[in-house]
Formats: C-alpha cells, sequence, structure tokens
C-alpha cells in the first residue's frame, strides 16, 4: 500500500511462460499487495508458471477472446478485490516493473487519476529497440491524437499503465473493443471525464520473446486509433453522440 491505498497489478497474458517469472520476480511487493494474471487461452504453459511462481489470482479463457476481453477479466477481478489503484502490465518484460512505486506513488497522492509508462520520453523507445517503422507510426498517431482530444501526450500506446479504480465505476469499459483499441478507448473515456493524466519516463525492451502485432494487426489497430480519436472530437464537440461515451 501507499497512503493506505490497496494496489493490484494485473497481467493480461497470452503465450508470456518466457517471461512471466521475470516480469513477476521485479514486481516491488512491499508496495504491491496483489498480483492478477488472465490467461487469453495461451498455447504455452502461461498459466503453469503462474502457479509455480505463486501467483494467486489466475483467470483462464476458455477461448481466445482478444486482448481488450483480457484486460476486462483484470480489471473486473481487480475492482471485486476492493482495489484502490490498478496498475495494469505486460507480461512480457518490455517495461520494468521497477517503475510502479513511482507511478502509484503519484496517483496515491492524488496529483493524478491515470499515470501511463511513456517510451517515447527520453528516448526510450528506439534506445530499447523499437522498431523504427513503428515509432513513426506512434509518433505520427498520437500527433493526431493529441490535436483531436486536445491533449499532449508523449504517447496513447503504451501497455504500462497506473489508475485511480474508481475511474472504472464510471465508465462502461464492458462495452470496448475486445482487440488492442481497447487501450486507446479507456484513455479516451478518462480524458472525456477530465481525468488529470500523467506520464513517467519508461525504458522498453524489445527482444524475441516480448509480444508484438503483425503488420495487418498494426493497421487495423491505426484505423482503430483514428476512430476513437475522431470520435472523441466529435462527442466532445457535441456534433454526434457515441455509444463508446454514454455513460459519461
Amino acid at each position: 500500500m501507499i497512503n493506505n491505498k490497496k494496489i493490484i497489478v494485473v497481467l493480461p497474458a497470452y503465450n508470456a511462460e518466457k517471461t512471466l517469472q521475470k516480469t513477476f520476480e521485479e514486481i516491488p511487493f512491499d508496495v504491491v499487495d496483489e498480483v492478477i494474471l488472465t490467461d487469453d487461452f495461451s498455447s504455452d504453459e502461461t498459466i503453469q508458471v503462474a502457479k509455480k511462481i505463486g501467483i494467486e489470482h489466475i483467470i483462464s479463457h476458455d477461448a481466445n477472446k482478444g486482448y481488450g476481453a483480457n484486460q476486462k477479466s483484470c480489471y473486473q477481478k481487480a475492482l471485486e478485490l476492493n482495489a484502490d489503484i490498478i496498475v495494469m502490465l505486460h507480461p512480457d518484460y518490455q517495461y520494468t516493473p521497477k517503475l510502479i512505486p513511482a507511478m502509484c506513488t503519484l496517483v496515491a497522492n492524488d496529483l493524478y487519476d491515470v499515470v501511463l509508462g511513456s517510451r517515447i520520453l527520453s528516448k526510450g523507445a528506439l534506445k530499447g529497440g523499437m522498431p523504427l517503422y513503428k515509432y513513426v507510426a506512434n509518433r505520427f498517431l498520437t500527433c493526431i491524437q493529441n490535436i483531436l482530444m486536445n491533449q499532449k501526450l508523449s504517447e496513447y500506446h503504451t501497455g504500462y499503465r497506473c489508475f485511480n479504480a474508481t475511474l472504472f465505476q464510471k465508465i462502461d469499459f464492458e462495452n470496448n473493443s475486445n482487440d488492442f483499441v481497447f487501450d486507446n478507448e479507456i484513455l479516451a473515456q478518462c480524458c472525456l471525464l477530465n481525468a488529470r493524466i500523467g506520464e513517467i519516463s519508461c525504458p522498453a525492451n524489445y527482444f524475441e520473446e516480448a509480444s508484438s502485432i503483425n503488420f495487418q494487426r498494426s493497421l487495423k489497430y491505426g484505423l482503430g486509433v483514428l476512430r476513437v480519436s475522431l470520435s472523441y472530437f466529435l462527442q466532445k464537440t457535441k456534433l454526434i453522440s457515441f455509444s463508446l461515451f454514454k455513460e459519461l
């Protein structure tokens, strides 16, 4: 805990057997109270590794439902366990868990409602091996999103996020996409709530075992991001209402 806030780390996993233990062992349990792993029907030994290293809360999907659906299961369980702060961390060891105390402190002290671990600040992405085309796409999409959503974030696409859990009681995340664009829908909903969003520089590690999506999925994701951002702009200007923001 920090400031008597219960901190739960959620790990949305898919084929993470090679990196899960390393990620888990770096989690700072002097501040983290519980860990939840959801497995989206992995074809490897992710579940067996999770049990072996002692993760108490394991949710296993009986079919591959998608990255967004995996996160939904994480957040549902975290809310059931009465989390005050929820940290979403990819278990592929692309992001270091060592930043959890810093991110949670910003939320626990009521400085921000959301803190993002940005790979772009301090050139962490390219230093860590992010492919150039992904870096360029990341910067392009972020620029368009900042314009449409009137924000000044360095990155919308990180898989390392810390939330005040009360946000999940205010948004209808259950009806968000089950695919990768879920991440951007959550941020758009937070922005419409005028949530205070901060960022912290995060080094990134790209290696063979780190998760990645192919070009076709990346293109679909990029188009989905632009759709979400345009929907936000139209909703904010009250030109059109969208179901994504119906509870806000």
